[in-house]
């Protein structure tokens, strides 16, 4: 009863109408067009909803997230062993041991460390309130003295005559009639669990977290297969191919990523703990220690290295020289390991881009704190691999990736279609730096001018916004002349022998100035001819004089063009005996490889890029 067919007969309630309703296209629009509006709602809510799901679940995702990212510095360790010949679940036992062994180096080596620092703690606190103390002296005598320079005086008012009082005897207050109560404080009885429940409740929440954070890194490596094999029957089954591309970047991307960073801190920190010995700083190996652990977190981090050290030597120093040459350490390392030291050794193997590091430690740490900043570059670089590989997310490479959000060819067409020529120009100076002028003509500028036609023929373009493109481009052409050119040879120095004329369309101008350049550079003679002086009316007064080759633009031309055939007749019957070239530019046009058509519009030779173009011109012997 749902079909038209079945409904007709039936009396329409509303109408009054006994047909089968119509089809009603129109409604048909209005659902094809809301569809990407309600797909944007569905994927905002969805987003939602993981944002809410990782902020409420963080006690159980931090611990998994940790012990992912665990298994990806630990896994190219069992690899080896595995390639040693050693079966892999002892090859995970040993490696998760010899990772809690240097865990429990580094533990000892800062207690010990640390413990020696108590020994002098009251004579640093003594030098350290002296200088704070002097600070202070300094900034009050200092400003007394700029008060004073500045005449800063307060108006001082005279003392008024007093009045004598009689004193009279004062009644005694309620305070002074009330007695003092004693209190005795009497200390409760401490049962053993209280006092076990106060020591070990701060230690039991990180080593619980250690606990799950081992087991599930122990478990993640020994079914590292089997886990990856249900991810790819989960979500990409239907394309093996792209799914296994996908988790294997992701898995080298990470790997080469942590031990690449675990290798620069751990220097840092070395470089950094010598220093300390050097300049006198107690503990020297425990602040290396943590100058190298801190480093994990991106920008802040060595700042927050720097405080501790910093603040000891101005204790132990009773000047201000060890801090300073403390804090000078750290300027200069720091810069060299960030920006030479990293570069070199992983460059831009993480993918991100430096605006998308710092966005996502803001939003790591504010969903997850201290654990999340540490943590946003590994996670954001997986968001980034599997935009690169999944369709549906790749606004997240777009987003935070570090490749160019536009192609050459979008990117020319967009400053283009700006109006925004000296952007073309800085881009087009950019890409000829690694290619020739024709290479930038064919490979950019003509497929961003077809971009332009199709927007055109869609309407989003209309004929004075194509004329101010093409002005546009026209300014960039002539600023390139300059720097392309090349003088004409002696055999062509006192004749014109190529005319290039233009299509209808209102960007062939651009293309026969293109042209017109390159046969310069070439040393052919070459006119521009606009499609104005090749009209019906025009084409009798056109002098083509002397002209040995007529080279026509086409940038629109489709199937078997009238327009066309009509030109080149017209410019035949105009000079006989000059050859004619057509340049067909779309991708794929019929008359570039149909016979027939080309026999019908009647030119010498089609060519389908400029350097095809100018080839066959000079190839005539010009």
């Amino acid at each position: 009863m749902s079909s038209p067919d079945n409904i007709a007969g039936y009396k329409d309630v509303v109408t009054g109408s006994r047909e089968a309703p119509a089809d009603n296209p129109g409604a048909a629009q209005i659902r094809s067009a809301s569809a990407p509006e309600l797909k944007t709602l569905a994927g905002v809510a969805v987003g939602t909803l993981v944002i809410a799901a990782l902020y409420f679940g963080q006690e159980v995702l931090i611990p998994i997230t940790l012990a992912v990212m665990l298994s990806f510095v630990l896994s190219p360790v069992v690899n080896l062993l595995q390639r040693l010949r050693l079966w892999r679940a002892p090859a995970v036992i040993l490696t998760v041991i010899a990772a809690l062994g240097l865990l429990g180096l580094f533990g000892a080596l800062i207690g010990s460390q640390a413990a020696s620092l108590t020994v002098n703690a009251p004579q640093y606190a003594r030098t350290i309130e002296a200088k704070v103390q002097g600070v202070q002296g300094f900034a009050v005598a200092r400003l007394a003295s700029i008060t004073k320079e500045l005449g800063g005086k307060r108006p001082t008012t005279p003392p008024r005559a007093s009045t004598p009082t009689l004193a009279t005897p004062s009644a005694p207050t309620t305070a002074e009639q009330r007695r003092p109560i004693p209190v005795e404080v009497v200390q409760g009885s401490t049962s053993p669990f209280a006092i076990a429940r106060t020591v070990l409740e701060p230690i039991l929440g990180p080593l619980e977290t250690t606990v799950i954070v081992l087991i599930v890194a122990i478990f993640v490596l020994m079914q590292k297969e089997d886990l990856r094999d249900r991810f790819i029957r989960l979500f990409g089954s239907s394309d093996l191919h792209r799914t296994t591309r996908a988790i294997d970047d992701a898995g080298q991307r990470l790997s080469k990523y942590f031990l690449s960073q675990l290798a620069v801190n751990t220097c840092f920190g070395v470089v950094i703990a010598l220093g300390l010995w050097l300049i006198g700083i107690p503990s020297p190996a425990m602040w290396g220690v943590m100058a190298g652990l801190l480093r994990f977190v991106p920008y802040i981090g060595p700042f927050l290295a720097a405080v501790a050290p910093a603040a000891l030597g101005a204790a132990v120093d009773p000047g201000w020289g060890m801090a300073l040459e403390v804090v000078a350490l750290f300027v200069i390392i720091e810069p060299l390991t960030g920006y030479m030291v990293e570069p070199l050794l992983y460059g831009h193997s993480t993918g991100l881009s430096p605006v998308s590091v710092i966005v996502s430690a803001i939003f790591w740490t504010w969903l997850w704190g201290p654990i999340g900043l540490i943590m946003s570059t590994p996670l954001t670089l997986c968001l980034v691999v599997m935009g690169r590989h999944v369709k549906s997310l790749e606004f997240f490479d777009v987003l935070l990736g570090d490749r160019p959000a536009l192609t050459p060819i979008e990117s020319f067409y967009q400053r283009i279609l700006a109006r925004n020529p000296d952007e073309a120009l800085a881009q087009a100076e950019m890409l000829l730096a690694d290619r020739s002028l024709t290479e930038y003509y064919d490979g950019v500028v003509l497929e961003g001018l077809k971009l332009a036609v199709e927007d055109e023929a869609r309407g989003t373009i209309d004929r004075a916004g194509a004329a101010q493109m093409t002005k546009s481009m026209m300014s960039v052409i002539e600023d390139l002349q300059p720097t392309s050119g090349a003088a004409p040879s002696d055999t062509t120095a006192n004749a014109e022998t190529v005319a290039c004329v233009a299509g209808h369309g209102p960007f062939d101008d651009a293309v026969t100035a293109m042209l017109t350049q390159l046969l310069g550079q070439q040393g052919v003679h070459a006119k521009r001819i606009p499609n104005t002086a090749v009209s019906r009316d025009a084409v009798q007064t056109l002098d083509l004089t002397g002209i040995d080759v007529i080279a026509i633009s086409y940038l629109e031309v489709t199937g078997s063009p009238a327009q066309l055939r009509y030109l080149v007749r017209r410019l035949r019957a105009r000079a006989p005996d000059a050859r004619i070239v057509v340049g067909l530019w779309p991708q794929g046009e019929a008359s570039l490889s149909d016979a027939a058509i080309q026999q019908a519009l009647g030119a010498d030779r089609y060519v389908s890029s400029l350097h095809d173009a100018v080839e066959n011109i000079v190839g005539w012997g010009l």
